[in-house]
């Protein structure tokens, strides 16, 4: 009997080292890792997440290589989180305001005139970030880090003075704050994903929106709207995430590699999103929009809706909620 169970227990522990062999082995294969994105390649953004791959591919020797799917072109806007959780890929870039109505953690950075300067914004992030990586790993992501965007200006096909003239516009809205907003100014909200801004402004679905300039060069929305309203509505954050289980499967160097090339790339997007802002608004006026900074009567009345955004997202939320604003105000 005690051969027996020395056997056994020979037997056990064999497999439980190759098991650990096989998960080594892996780990150390070179891997091909897709990215996609939903916004098209000529945005600061995207061109960063090149940036990010190139990096990446020199710190592991080539181990890791991410290649990059802008513009929608692997998978949209709307199924880039679901196929990085289940694994269809194993990394991708989502908007997190677009998933609001899936914790409301994905929609604080969306809610207008909260955070409206690039200090503001990164305060924001950290007083948020442990709820935001808690919430990803709840669908099994991995946070490696947030891409920055520009102050978000309202565009429209027709002059804007005040909230009033607003109502009635078809706004173009990606997520549950959006949607509020639009409905707080008495315009019509349509659901658009930021790939189809362009058909939707040329078929009269939308004829406003608040976004940056980049996603507005990236559909040539000269083409179908004159006004570019310098608001600043807000800063939102796009994430580059990762799948839990592959992050998992990576041996220690490799995950702290890809956690140095994330470190640097957030660090350089934060820091170029202003001279991306002012390029960006260069070529908006280039191609003939109008890019004016709004009427009093307009900021004014966006920033009591954006106070009463706040107000209502932070009883929504609870505890954790109102702790999270209170960190960020006392910053």
């Amino acid at each position: 009997m005690p051969a027996i169970r020395l056997l056994r227990r020979t037997f056990v522990g064999s497999m439980f080292a190759l098991s650990l062999a096989g998960e080594s082995v892996l780990a150390q294969t070179p891997q091909k890792w897709d990215m996609p994105s939903a916004y098209g390649g000529n945005s600061f953004i995207v061109k960063s997440f090149s940036d990010f791959a190139d990096d990446v591919r020199a710190r592991t020797d080539g181990m890791i290589d991410i290649v990059v799917h802008p513009g929608g072109s692997l998978y949209s806007g709307a199924e880039i989180m679901r196929a990085v959780r289940d694994g269809q890929v194993p990394i991708g870039e989502r908007f997190m305001g677009a998933h609001a109505n899936e914790d409301l953690i994905f929609g604080l950075d969306t809610l207008p005139f909260l955070a409206t300067s690039q200090e503001d914004a990164w305060n924001l992030y950290q007083a948020s970030k442990p709820a935001l990586e808690a919430a990803l790993a709840e669908r099994n992501l991995k946070l490696l880090y947030t891409q920055l965007w520009a102050p978000q200006g309202l565009y429209s096909v027709r002059e804007i003075n005040s909230v009033e003239d607003m109502k009635g516009l078809r706004y173009r809205a990606y997520d549950a704050n959006t949607q509020r907003l639009a409905e707080l100014t008495g315009a019509i909200p349509t659901r658009t994903e930021a790939a189809e801004v362009a058909q939707a402004f040329s078929t009269g679905i939308a004829e406003a929106m608040t976004a940056s300039g980049a996603i507005g060069i990236s559909q040539s929305i000269w083409d179908f709207a004159d006004y570019f309203y310098r608001v600043n509505a807000w800063m939102p954050k796009s994430v580059v995430m990762v799948n839990m289980d592959t992050w998992n499967g990576l041996d220690e160097a490799t995950r702290t590699a890809l956690e140095e090339a994330a470190t640097d790339a957030e660090q350089k997007v934060w820091a170029t999103m202003l001279e991306a802002e002012k390029a960006d608004n260069e070529t908006l006026a280039s191609n003939g929009m109008q890019v004016l900074e709004p009427s009093a009567e307009l900021a004014d009345g966006l920033k009591a809706i954006g106070a009463q955004m706040t107000d209502e997202w932070i009883e929504a939320a609870g505890e954790r909620g109102a702790a999270i604003v209170a960190d960020y105000r006392a910053r």
